[in-house]
């Protein structure tokens, strides 16, 4: 859970309303929620998905070669963070991959599978779809291990989850061809990376977490500002994540195009800047506007942006950087989220 949520859950036992003396209860003499914020227990399930075996594992037509940008935060306007980790990752997907990826990812939430046959039609040679919203439901917040809480005034979006380790395993073989992906995160000992590290101990780079959280951003749409959470493999002790995986699946304006916020640069600026090409066409009236993932200081004066751009990973840890999905003005934005999982190696 983050430090947001924590804080807003005090935030509310606090303001609980006093009636008579006493706080507002149920009849179980338990302190009420408002119905958005009930915590619920969750589990996921995907459809099966017919993903062509040439996926991710050959170079498409429209590929580009991956560039790795590290982010050195001592020259951004976020300085406090240089001794903490992240890099960007362009071209690791091309276009026409990041388009069939959402396409798998609503397949595997029913989109395109189910049908069912237009009333006077008994051969059911006309069929419509029968998943709402192609699959896509609004994302929740964890609550705790098999728990979530609707909370659309912190996180704000549509979500799909879908389970496919051999579909991490071809992104991950991607992402090692930028440079110095193994070397920086084959193995963790100690460091910024490991909030809890002691001598002795390793963590080994064992594969991608096989759960995928796409996530669909229309306009008006965020995520507030939170830190990620260590995910633990159930059942296992020896398992488990410390560094936060987001895939951008369409690009934005501010990606391709120099804009002039006005902003100050030592209180605001984008990373990698972006490259102006005298021939691109114009962009369209829908293009994505808005919508970076933003590392703010802790007073939330100062920010360094990461600008959706398709295909683009950006690989940052857990502990210690606050970031949030920033506020959609225009289009879409699609992302996938998942992490990096490490395995503990004890000394001999």
């Amino acid at each position: 859970m983050s430090f947001f949520l924590s804080k807003l859950a005090s935030s509310q036992k606090a303001k609980a309303v006093k009636t008579n003396g006493r706080k507002g209860n149920n009849s179980n003499g338990n302190t009420e929620r408002p119905r958005h914020m009930q915590i619920v227990a969750t589990s996921y399930t995907s459809k099966p998905v017919n993903v062509s075996p040439s996926f991710l594992k050959t170079t498409p037509y429209d590929a580009k070669p991956i560039l790795t940008y590290p982010v050195d935060f001592a020259k951004t306007p976020v300085p406090e963070y240089e001794d903490l980790y992240a890099v960007v990752l362009d071209n690791v997907l091309s276009p026409s991959e990041c388009k069939q990826l959402i396409a798998y990812a609503e397949e595997s939430a029913g989109a395109g599978g189910e049908t069912k046959a237009v009333d006077g039609d008994q051969d059911g040679e006309a069929a419509e779809n029968t998943v709402e919203n192609n699959g896509w439901r609004p994302a929740m917040v964890n609550a705790g291990p098999g728990k979530e809480v609707l909370m659309t005034e912190y996180r704000n979006s549509d979500r799909i989850i879908w389970d496919n380790q051999d579909m991490m395993d071809r992104l991950w073989a991607r992402c090692l061809q930028g440079d110095g992906i193994k070397e920086h995160l084959g193995h963790l000992e100690g460091g910024s990376l490991i909030s809890s590290a002691r001598k002795g101990v390793e963590w080994h780079f064992s594969r991608l977490n096989e759960r995928m959280r796409f996530l669909k951003y229309g306009p008006g749409q965020f995520f507030k500002e939170h830190c990620d959470g260590s995910f633990s493999t159930p059942g296992r002790d020896d398992e488990r994540s410390f560094v936060t995986l987001h895939l951008y699946l369409n690009d934005s304006l501010q990606a391709l195009t120099p804009v002039d916020t006005g902003n100050d640069p030592a209180m605001s600026a984008s990373f990698p800047p972006p490259l102006a090409d005298s021939d691109s066409p114009a962009p369209p009236e829908d293009m994505l506007r808005g919508g970076a993932t933003p590392f703010h200081s802790r007073d939330m004066k100062r920010r360094v942006d990461v600008d959706p751009k398709a295909g683009r990973v950006l690989l940052f840890q857990h502990n210690g950087l606050l970031h949030s999905g920033d506020y959609v003005t225009n289009g879409v934005k699609y992302t996938m989220r998942t992490d990096l999982m490490y395995e503990l190696k004890l000394e001999q």
